[in-house]
């Protein structure tokens, strides 16, 4: 669940794009044999000095943070040729005497580009960006500070809280140290550096506006509002708690860093309120708490291990207070339960409001969704429910999203699936009909796009699927089996639209 907003420009603060349509790499399998190694910021005092002498972290010096920072930030490029056909379908052997071009279609490779900005968290390569900045990408080439050039790897996305994490291969690389966002206060000066519009290294700086902001931005569809999305996981509900600032960040932006006086990792930049494209005033960035938990699953698992409460919520105000019967208007009232939930297992009630999670005060579902997201499937929390006015301690064992509580490893195939990032569906007998004067027997309808590599292809809902890789496809099941095992192959898909069945489209990207 999402607060509301009338704002109209929310977009991710993605990509510099020379084309519109980038296209797809499959997920890499994970390091599992090992943890990455982060380099956290110490809990005590430490003295810290510019490089001309000065104390550091003193308010409004901003060298300190922009020289440990700036090494450590990456410029991403990702690229993609495909092929790619729109035209009046006509028989091979015109082709064979008049070429591609005939009838007025385009056939041939298409190369486009777009970039963005990363942070090193570990001095062997590890690097964490925004999953909007290498969804659908086929090659990723990272730039060091020092011009460095590498060819990256996708370890892991996690589209529910726009993160992934890439590799490259180098060592005794600068890594940034992983602070605190939880401590982080509204009113602190924070840095932001990353590669706005091509320019590598640029560093804007600006104060923390608010913390835990839910924008309902993560996994909805760019046609219904009017913002580019990471597409939704299959199964995991978007988490979002952004760290609202007015340092200035614009496309390209995006995955670099957020940072506190001290240098210190507080968040990954990855959204803008902006009715144009470009800032206008606010900017957000998921919190570093986040990526620590989510980087490191990825790294260690290939997906992330998520705790849930099996809750269905909403934020309560004087209002909503009066209207639920309840004593107190700051929490998050349950309404409901999910299957197999773990907060009524624990002893939490329908109309209970929660007010702490471990001791600290939860005021919104972002915060509640944050503190819950931070621990994995069997971990133990304490939630604090106000209950008729009274408050009440209640130990609850977290579950995974199926129910259970062990480890949930990455299916494969639904994870290719999934990173399509579209519904599919069987033709109507009505369709077929239609589509049968046309000599096509069958196909699969794309019934809706939330992002994902359909969403980069240029393809609209209601394309029918005819062909993968050339070969008929006529319903779901079929086109499911014709992408299995495929990964990292090429896979070239052909279709038309029902309005215009004379026509065909064809595309392709890396699974």
């Amino acid at each position: 669940m999402y607060m509301k907003t009338n704002w109209k420009g929310l977009v991710l603060v993605g990509l510099i794009s020379s084309a519109s349509t980038i296209a797809g790499l499959k997920l890499l399998g994970p390091d599992s044999d090992r943890d990455v190694i982060f380099k956290e910021a110490a809990s005590e005092n430490i003295a810290r000095f510019t490089s001309a002498g000065a104390p550091a972290g003193a308010p409004g010096d901003f060298v300190y943070a922009a020289e440990a920072t700036t090494p450590t930030v990456v410029h991403i490029k990702s690229t993609v040729t495909r092929q790619a056909y729109r035209g009046q379908q006509i028989p091979d052997i015109f082709r064979d005497f008049f070429g591609d071009d005939f009838g007025g279609g385009q056939r041939g490779p298409q190369q486009s580009e777009a970039t963005g900005s990363g942070v090193i968290i570990s001095n062997d390569g590890y690097i964490v960006t925004n999953n909007h900045v290498v969804e659908g990408a086929q090659e990723l080439e990272v730039t060091l500070h020092n011009k460095s050039k590498f060819r990256a790897k996708v370890i892991g996305t996690d589209p529910s809280t726009d993160i992934a994490v890439i590799k490259i291969e180098g060592k005794d690389l600068p890594a940034v140290t992983i602070g605190n966002s939880d401590a982080v206060k509204v009113g602190e000066w924070v840095v932001a550096v990353g590669n706005p519009f091509n320019l590598e290294s640029t560093v804007t700086a600006g104060i923390v506006s608010a913390k835990g902001r839910g924008l309902g931005i993560i996994g909805q569809s760019s046609r219904r509002n009017n913002m580019t999305p990471a597409s939704n996981a299959a199964g995991d509900s978007p988490l979002e708690s952004f760290i609202q600032t007015d340092a200035v960040v614009n496309p390209g932006n995006s995955g670099g860093a957020l940072v506190n006086l001290k240098g210190e990792l507080i968040g990954i930049n990855t959204a803008i309120a902006s009715p144009t494209g470009s800032f206008a005033g606010y900017a957000f960035a998921v919190p570093s708490s986040i990526v620590k938990k989510v980087s490191s699953d990825l790294i260690k698992f290939g997906n992330v291990q998520r705790g849930y409460l099996g809750i269905a919520l909403d934020d309560l105000d004087s209002r909503k207070a009066e209207e639920y019967g309840v004593k107190v208007s700051d929490g998050v009232y349950v309404r409901d339960f999910t299957e197999n939930s773990a907060a009524k297992a624990g002893g939490v009630n329908k109309g209970d409001v929660i007010v702490k999670v471990d001791g600290v005060n939860i005021h919104s579902i972002p915060e509640l969704q944050q503190s819950i997201g931070l621990h994995k499937p069997g971990d133990k929390v304490n939630l604090t429910v106000n209950r008729d006015g009274k408050e009440k301690d209640l130990n609850i064992t977290l579950r995974n999203r199926t129910g259970g509580s062990e480890i949930i490893k990455r299916d494969e195939s639904a994870a290719v699936m999934s990173s399509l990032g579209a519904q599919f569906g069987n033709l109507s007998d009505q369709e077929k009909q239609r589509l049968s004067r046309y000599k096509i027997d069958g196909g699969v309808k794309v019934l809706s796009i939330d992002g994902g590599k359909f969403a980069r292809s240029q393809v609209e809902e209601g394309f029918i699927i005819t062909k993968v890789n050339g070969k008929a496809v006529k319903t779901v099941k079929e086109f499911e089996a014709a992408i299995a095992g495929k990964e990292e192959s090429m896979v070239q898909f052909e279709g038309l639209y029902p309005d215009a069945p004379y026509d065909v489209y064809s595309f392709g990207f890396r699974l």
